[in-house]
C-alpha cells in the first residue's frame, strides 16, 4: 500500500511536499508548534533520496534533476504560501491594487520557493541516508536563509530558528553566535530524527534522538543559568528610564481631516496619562498621523504643550520631508513637549512596494505606486547613530527593521535599549503581527537590552534583555503599559556572523570527509 502511493508521482513530487510545506507556519508564532519541525525536515530529507534513487525507473519521463526543483518548489510554495499570505492584506486598502491581489498571493511565494528548490536541486543528487547527507542538507538550507535575508533588500522571514521564540531558554545562546549560526543548529536538530530512515541499528537510531535531547538540554540549562544570572546583575543597574509604551488601536484610514488629527492627538493624550512628577520618554506608534508630515503638525504645537511637561519627551513616527533631495523620509523622532526634535532617525530598510516602488519610472505610466500613503518613493535613510535622550542610547527600529539582525550587529557599543515602532494595521487579524512581535525576542537577546515595541493594532511590548516579555498590549487592545527600564551597560552583544560560516565550512567539511572515505 504505502509503495502505492510512493510511485505516485504527482502526490510525492506536487501534493506531498505543498502540503507538509504548509504546515511549517504552526512552528512559529501564534502556534508555537515547534514539535512538527521535527516531522517535516525529516520526511522533507527522506524524499528528496528517495526521489534520486527511484526517479531512474519511475518517473522515468524526466530527468530526476527536474523531478528534485519541482519537489523543492511545491515545499517552498507551500512554506511561504502559508507562512506570509496575510502580506496581500496591505492591498485592500486601495481598489487600484485590489486587483493584485491574486499576484502577491502567488507570484510572492513561487519566487521565495526559489530558495528551497534551488538547495534541492543543487544537493538533491548528492544525498544519502546518512548523517553526512543531513549536515550537507543543514548547510544548504541555512545558507539559502543567509541569501535570502541578504539579496534584493533582504527578507529574513520566519528562518527555522524563529519557531523556537517561545522557548527563552533555549534561544539565549543567540547573544554568543548570532541568529545565522543558530539557525543552521536548529535545522541540523530538526533533521536528526531522519535518522529513523536510515540502515542503522536500532541502538544508534535511539542515540541519535538522545543526541537531540542532550543538545537542547544543554541549551536549556545554558540558558537557565543565564537568566538567572541576569536577575542578579539587573538588581546592580542604577541607570533606568521610565517609558511608558502607548498603543491606540486607530484605524488605518488615509488623508485624515484636521478633525480626525485633532481626534487622535486627544486619545493619545489620554492614553498616554502624563505624570507631571516623572521624567518619562512616552513611545507611540508608527502611522498615528497617517500621511501627516511634520512641518504639518505643528500646528497642533499648543496642544502638546498643554499635555506634556519640560521632563516629557515623546517619540513617534512621522513623514520628514527633506527639500535637498525633494522626498520624504519615513521618520522616527523624539520631541519635546514645546514639539521641537531633539533626536531624529530615518528609515534604512524600506518595505519593497509598501515604501518604495522598484523600477518607479517605468510602473508609474502602468498607475502603479507604493501601497502607503502618497505616490512618490520614501527616502532611505543612512545610519543616524543612537539616539540620545535621559541617559538612554536607543537603537531605533521603524517597522520591520525588526528583521534585520544586522541593524543590532552595527549598532553602537554604548546602545542600552531597543525601541521599534510600527504599523501592523496593514496586516489585519492575521498572524502577521505575532510573527512580527516574535523577532523582537530574538533583537532582545542579541543586542542584550531592553526591547520597547509600540504597534498600531500590533502586539505593543516591553521585552527585558533575555527575551522574556514583561508587559504587552495585544492586537486591537487600546492603552498603555509604563515600565521602569534598567539601562544597561552593554557590552555583551551579537557582533557578526562568524560562527554562522564556522558552522558552515565544518559541515560541508565533514560531508566531504565521509564522502572521500566512502563513510556512511
Amino acid at each position: 500500500m504505502i509503495e502505492r502511493y510512493q510511485n505516485n508521482k504527482f502526490l510525492v513530487l506536487y501534493l506531498l511536499p505543498f502540503f507538509i510545506g504548509s504546515l511549517t507556519v504552526f512552528s512559529f508564532q501564534p502556534f508555537n508548534f515547534t514539535i512538527i519541525n521535527f516531522i517535516i525536515l525529516p520526511v522533507f530529507f527522506y524524499f528528496i533520496v528517495f526521489i534520486k534513487k527511484k526517479s531512474q525507473n519511475i518517473y522515468r519521463k524526466k530527468p530526476y534533476k527536474i523531478n528534485l526543483f519541482i519537489f523543492g518548489s511545491a515545499f517552498g510554495f507551500g512554506f511561504y504560501l502559508s507562512g506570509i499570505h496575510w502580506i496581500t492584506y496591505s492591498l485592500t486598502f486601495e481598489e487600484n491594487f485590489k486587483i493584485l491581489i491574486p499576484f502577491g498571493l502567488i507570484l510572492i511565494p513561487l519566487f521565495l520557493s526559489l530558495f528551497f528548490s534551488i538547495v534541492t536541486l543543487i544537493l538533491g543528487p548528492f544525498l544519502k541516508y546518512n548523517f553526512s547527507s543531513l549536515l550537507l542538507l543543514s548547510s544548504g538550507l541555512a545558507f539559502s536563509d543567509f541569501l535570502r535575508s541578504k539579496i534584493l533588500s533582504g527578507f529574513p522571514w520566519n528562518l527555522w530558528a524563529y519557531s523556537f521564540s517561545w522557548a527563552s531558554e533555549i534561544i539565549q545562546i543567540l547573544n554568543k553566535i548570532g541568529l545565522f549560526a543558530f539557525n543552521i543548529l536548529s535545522i541540523t536538530i530538526f533533521l536528526i530524527p531522519a535518522f529513523l530512515f536510515f540502515n542503522a541499528k536500532l541502538t544508534h537510531k535511539i542515540l541519535s534522538l538522545i543526541f537531540v535531547l542532550l543538545i537542547l538540554f544543554f541549551f536549556y540549562i545554558y540558558g537557565n543559568h543565564s537568566i538567572n544570572l541576569n536577575k542578579e546583575n539587573l538588581s546592580l543597574t542604577d541607570q533606568k528610564i521610565n517609558v511608558k509604551v502607548v498603543s491606540p488601536n486607530f484605524k488605518l484610514k488615509y488623508g485624515l481631516t484636521v478633525e480626525e488629527i485633532e481626534t487622535r492627538l486627544k486619545k493619545l493624550f489620554r492614553y498616554s496619562e502624563p505624570n507631571n512628577v516623572e521624567n518619562t520618554l512616552f513611545i507611540w506608534p508608527e502611522g498615528v498621523f497617517s500621511g501627516l508630515n511634520y512641518n504639518q503638525l505643528l500646528k497642533f504645537k499648543k496642544e502638546f504643550s498643554k499635555n506634556f511637561k519640560k521632563n516629557h519627551f515623546i517619540l513617534f513616527g512621522i513623514n520628514r520631508f527633506n527639500e535637498d533631495k525633494n522626498g520624504y523620509y519615513n521618520s522616527l523622532i523624539i520631541v519635546n513637549n514645546s514639539l521641537e526634535i531633539i533626536q531624529e532617525y530615518n528609515k534604512q530598510k524600506l518595505v519593497p512596494f509598501g515604501e518604495f516602488l522598484p523600477l518607479e519610472n517605468i510602473l508609474n505610466k502602468f498607475g502603479l505606486k507604493k501601497i502607503t500613503e502618497g505616490h512618490g518613493s520614501f527616502l532611505s535613510g543612512n545610519d543616524n547613530g543612537s539616539l540620545k535622550i535621559l541617559n538612554a542610547n536607543i537603537l531605533p527600529l521603524i517597522c520591520y527593521e525588526i528583521i534585520f539582525p544586522e541593524l543590532i550587529q552595527s549598532s553602537d557599543q554604548d546602545t542600552n535599549l531597543v525601541v521599534n515602532i510600527s504599523e501592523d494595521g496593514w496586516f489585519g487579524n492575521s498572524i502577521g503581527p505575532y510573527q512580527h512581535f516574535a523577532k523582537g525576542i530574538f533583537r532582545a537577546i542579541e543586542q542584550n537590552a531592553f526591547f520597547i515595541r509600540s504597534a498600531n493594532k500590533g502586539i505593543s511590548a516591553i521585552i527585558n534583555n533575555k527575551g522574556l516579555v514583561l508587559k504587552k498590549l495585544y492586537p486591537n487592545e487600546a492603552g498603555n503599559i509604563e515600565f521602569e527600564v534598567p539601562l544597561i551597560s552593554n557590552k555583551n552583544k551579537n557582533k557578526n556572523d562568524l560562527i554562522f560560516f564556522v558552522l558552515l565550512i565544518t559541515y560541508i567539511f565533514i560531508f566531504n570527509f565521509y564522502k572521500k572515505n566512502n563513510v556512511e
